[in-house]
């Protein structure tokens, strides 16, 4: 070792146990480049090279397990999965529907696609092998339904917690949505707002480098009511103004976490102004 670079810097792993020797991996540093191996065999730490890059090679992938572990159960990746699970829960309700109302169809003069039939369905007493099999869908389309509904709970009371100012902006489910798309808050809160505004919008966007269509003007936040509500030739304005917004918001949750109520409050006025230069 040298004074620039302390026995406790870099990757000299010199016979800690493993819970310090991961500690040391992930967060040492060394202010120059050592010939760490040799240094280990000098101190005695390992008999020879090949035992010291036995043990970094174990305490590395320790290390790089605890890293995952952390990143997966951190509140915004708990996010991600509440919205995955919507999507697939919506679709398979949607897809069972279809199914269900069309074989329905055939049993029952009086079968449709509202939920009051489909709970009705679920109800009733089969008659019969097939028919039980019928029931028992409907009663997996009323669950998903269901559970749907729950989750879609869970994220608007979730949102809010992780996320605060993009919650207030964009709303919880479409705040949840734009950090599962980015992959994370911190994904999210490092991207250019104009990578936020065609969130959604990848298969446009791919089009239209390769010289088959015209660039997107926004991907998810177009069901945002600052876009919708705006009329169509001004909506690409009003996007970048949301993406703006929305940027400057996800950068405050994710090294703030501070709630500033005044973005909501400037964002209106940027819309309020887009929309009155459309009318005039």
């Amino acid at each position: 070792m040298n004074a620039r670079n302390p026995p406790d810097s870099g990757w000299f792993v010199d016979g800690l146990d493993r819970e310090q020797a991961v500690k040391r991996v992930r967060t040492g540093t060394a202010a120059t480049p050592q010939d760490w191996p040799a240094l280990a065999v000098e101190a005695e730490v390992v008999s020879e090279t090949d035992d010291y890059y036995q043990q970094l090679h174990e305490i590395t992938r320790a290390a790089a397990r605890e890293a995952v572990t952390e990143h997966e159960s951190a509140d915004d990746q708990q996010l991600i999965h509440l919205v995955r699970a919507l999507d697939d829960c919506q679709r398979t309700a949607n897809e069972l529907t279809e199914r269900v109302g069309e074989w329905a169809g055939s049993y029952d003069a009086d079968a449709s696609m509202e939920p009051a039939y489909f709970e009705e369905l679920a109800a009733r007493e089969p008659d019969g092998l097939i028919e039980r099999r019928l029931v028992s869908l409907a009663k997996r389309v009323v669950e998903l339904k269901a559970e749907a509904n729950d989750l879609e709970v869970a994220l608007e009371r979730a949102t809010p917690e992780v996320a605060p100012n993009l919650s207030k902006l964009a709303g919880p489910l479409l705040a949840a949505r734009l950090i599962a798309l980015a992959g994370g808050l911190d994904s999210l809160a490092k991207k250019p707002s104009g990578t936020l505004q065609v969130l959604g919008a990848e298969d446009a966007l791919f089009a239209h480098l390769k010289g088959n269509a015209s660039p997107p003007k926004h991907g998810i936040i177009y069901t945002h009511e600052a876009i919708r509500g705006t009329p169509s030739g001004d909506r690409g304005s009003a996007a970048r103004a949301l993406a703006g917004k929305l940027t400057i918001a996800a950068r405050v949750d994710y090294y703030s976490g501070e709630l500033r109520p005044e973005l909501a409050a400037e964002l209106a006025d940027r819309i309020e102004r887009i929309r009155a230069r459309g009318s005039q």
